[in-house]
């Protein structure tokens, strides 16, 4: 019987933005820049609600939970970018490697929902005014909440588990700009057909249920909009 070398992959090498060797340093300063505003603007939401006791109320609760959605998503990616086109050096360790995965899922996954609260609230103030109070109450607000980070840590940890139980042994180079399944899986040592099933379906149905939610809240409310009797 013939026996094969494998190397285990402790590390892996993004390929990062193609054809960029020339303009790392105007990348650099247009991410750099967009991602400090991308901080900035979020911050100054989150903390304008939290000091201002009139904007304690369910939509801007959720607004600050989307607020720090938005700090968390987009520092997933970027600040490892900014490090590979500043030192040039596009090296990334395995633990880190699955932490991108693991929360690009995660906070996705909860963004996705949370829009889809966000618009279920608008429709319940719109067209059920009188029991709004009674309907979105702060225990059932901070539940609907907390279940769309309880339910996308369970979403994201089923692949981020079946990406990474499959054994690593050949090229370590990542063709992304940061750790995707999809481009990560391809470099496993093992039939992939399961985790990108999985991948696909779940990573579709979350986005087209939402947004089929979200579309029959808005439709509800122009519909009651378009019969109130007012000029």
């Amino acid at each position: 019987m013939r026996l094969v070398n494998h190397t285990v992959v402790t590390h892996f090498i993004l390929s990062g933005i193609p054809d960029a060797n020339s303009l790392q340093t105007i990348l650099f300063i247009t991410f750099l820049a967009f991602y400090l505003c991308t901080l900035l603007a979020n911050l100054l939401i989150f903390s304008a609600i939290l000091a201002d006791p009139r904007l304690h109320n369910p939509m801007y609760f959720f607004l600050c939970n989307l607020s720090l959605l938005d700090i968390g998503f987009f520092s997933i990616s970027t600040p490892k970018m900014l490090t590979n086109l500043w030192f040039q050096s596009r090296v990334i360790s395995l633990g880190g490697c699955i932490s991108q995965v693991f929360f690009y899922h995660f906070l996705g996954s909860t963004e996705c929902l949370l829009y889809t609260i966000m618009a279920y609230d608008r429709y319940v103030a719109i067209c059920h005014p009188l029991r709004y109070r009674l309907i979105m109450n702060q225990k059932i607000c901070t539940l609907l909440a907390a279940d769309t980070w309880i339910t996308s840590s369970f979403h994201a940890t089923i692949l981020t588990s079946l990406s990474f139980t499959l054994p690593y042994c050949g090229s370590n180079v990542v063709d992304f700009f940061f750790c995707a399944i999809f481009p990560v899986v391809k470099l496993a040592c093992a039939d992939t057909y399961i985790i990108e099933t999985v991948t696909l379906t779940s990573t579709g149905l979350v986005p087209i249920t939402c947004f089929l939610l979200i579309l029959t809240f808005y439709i509800r409310i122009i519909y009651s909009v378009l019969n109130m009797n007012s000029a």
